[in-house]
């Protein structure tokens, strides 16, 4: 039996992609569209948990002094925040700098001095655990010298809650999505491989085995979800760093992760989704023809 080299099925390949050009394209196009809607919408739904990340980050009390506390007392006070269970950290703001920001904020305060100043000092708690916040809570309160609090524990909790929300809408879309283009790769490798069918009808006659038939269509495969997925990756980068760059310059409240730290997961995604879905578009396109 004669032995053939993997260049002879990788030539086989490229002449069966030269030979139905026009196929080849629209496969090569609809599996480039694809990955860009979905490489599009997983980068969506990356960004949108970033930023709901950052605006969960809400695990803090604020801890507010009573106005006529010496230093030393002050001090001591953070000392016994800081020992307490699930604290992960304490700083202090004192009632100068509350001033500063409150000017910063409001204009209503830009002449206040330092001898009106209405605030106190107070000392901000970042915890671990919502759950343990009502008896955070109540350490706190008795603290020698606390005047009051506040929390964001509700607002964490629902942002958390939304937050999974949100990421198990877009996992189920970005699944229904990942199907569907796949089925229609399927499809559209599956007219490439029908408008050959005599060919392969030929190649079973004269006694070529299942795999000589199917390895320069699996090639084929590889060829086209290469192509695809390279030529997605950059169609990707581009319109990415476009709104990146829009994002930055004009939405300062939004969060974009900057390609640069994600570039290397994009492609290694593109291409290997492009590869996986060539070769079993191939595969399952060839089942019929190889049975008769």
């Amino acid at each position: 039996m004669k032995r053939y080299s993997l260049f002879y099925f990788i030539g086989q390949a490229f002449r069966g992609l030269w030979r139905n050009g026009v196929m080849s394209f629209a496969s090569i196009a609809i599996l480039m569209s694809c990955l860009v809607v979905i490489g599009g919408f997983t980068l969506l739904v990356y960004n949108i948990d970033v930023n709901l990340e950052d605006f969960g980050l809400q695990n803090e009390i604020i801890v507010y002094l009573n106005f006529d506390l010496e230093e030393e007392a002050i001090v001591a006070i953070g000392d016994k925040l800081d020992s307490l269970d699930h604290v992960e950290s304490v700083t202090r703001t004192t009632k100068s700098q509350a001033l500063q920001q409150m000017k910063q904020e409001y204009e209503v305060y830009a002449d206040v001095t330092e001898e009106e100043n209405p605030l106190s000092d107070s000392f901000t708690i970042i915890y671990q655990e919502n759950e343990k916040v009502p008896e955070l809570k109540y350490q706190i309160q008795q603290i020698e010298g606390y005047r009051k609090l506040s929390d964001k524990a509700d607002l964490a909790s629902t942002l958390e809650s939304f937050k999974n929300g949100i990421m198990l809408i877009f996992i189920w879309f970005l699944a229904i999505l990942v199907v569907v283009s796949v089925f229609i790769i399927v499809n559209t490798i599956k007219l490439s491989v029908f408008a050959r069918r005599h060919e392969i009808s030929v190649m079973r006659y004269v006694g070529a085995t299942g795999w000589f038939i199917t390895l320069p269509f699996v090639i084929e495969g590889i060829i086209i979800g290469l192509v695809s997925s390279i030529t997605a990756y950059f169609v990707e980068w581009y319109f990415y760093s476009y709104i990146e760059t829009m994002a930055t310059e004009d939405m300062k409240m939004i969060t974009i992760a900057s390609f640069d730290s994600i570039y290397l997961y994009v492609l290694i995604g593109f291409i290997g989704l492009g590869v996986l879905t060539g070769i079993i578009g191939s595969s399952i396109s060839l089942g019929k023809y190889l049975k008769q």
